[in-house]
């Protein structure tokens, strides 16, 4: 069984998010919030069929690709910063983290767009609003997780938060596939929600210090199947890092 997701209208976003600590936006209420076409956000989505393998995975899986950047968002401007390592402390991963993992960068075909800085710096203006105006150091992965052995999991590492202070989660596409269920919990307190997001450009919106989250694995519907996300974190006062 397959759950609906609890969307918003932009405009209730932030007091949501404020409320429970996630909210959710359909493509269309992404696009608004952006002030990007979804259309033109499509346009990236080439892009994701050319990650590579990502060789960290610790429990011998081959089911994820992926490439990272980082950039430092103040106001409007959006400054890309040199290629850097992804960390994060066992804390909150304890399957690859205390790990310095270095992936190829996103391409230019995405981050040379207008578009790009565009949607940082209107999510990080919501990550302000929620948090306080600051700069803020984005952290962005492009995922695919495929069904080349089976089964994929989106997250591995269990439910978790990312040692951040706001995370954006948009869902590119999926192609094929079953699962990749979204799990939403309080992280001090008894509450959860589950949902499928599958329209493409979606977004989960997460306050990382009030919840934790996973996506269940994903098995092939017929041969073999994948999904697509863009994963922004924005964290106060600094990357991560040893």
């Amino acid at each position: 069984m397959s759950f609906s997701p609890p969307i918003s209208v932009p405009s209730d976003a932030l007091t949501t998010l404020r409320g429970r600590g996630y909210a959710v936006l359909d493509r269309a209420g992404l696009s608004e919030l952006v002030a990007i076409p979804a259309a033109t956000m499509d346009l990236w989505r080439p892009t994701w069929d050319d990650l590579p393998a990502d060789g960290y995975l610790r429990d011998g899986g081959r089911y994820r690709s992926r490439r990272h950047s980082c950039f430092i968002v103040d106001g409007d401007t959006v400054t890309p910063v040199p290629h850097r390592a992804h960390w994060q402390p066992v804390e909150y991963n304890a399957l690859h983290g205390g790990l310095e993992r270095w992936f190829e960068p996103m391409p230019p075909a995405v981050v040379s767009r207008p578009e790009w800085p565009q949607l940082l710096s209107r999510l990080a203006a919501l990550g302000s609003a929620l948090k306080g105006a600051q700069p803020w150091y984005v952290e962005s992965h492009q995922f695919r997780i495929d069904t080349t052995d089976g089964i994929g999991r989106p997250t591995p590492e269990g439910a978790h938060r990312d040692g951040v202070d706001f995370v954006v989660v948009l869902l590119v596409g999926r192609q094929g596939i079953k699962g990749g269920e979204t799990r939403v919990f309080e992280a001090a307190g008894p509450n959860g929600i589950r949902f499928t997001l599958t329209e493409p450009w979606s977004a989960l919106l997460l306050d990382d210090e009030r919840v934790i989250h996973e996506s269940t694995p994903i098995q092939p519907v017929d041969g073999q199947g994948h999904r697509d996300t863009l994963v922004l974190t924005f964290r106060a006062k600094g990357f991560q890092g040893p």
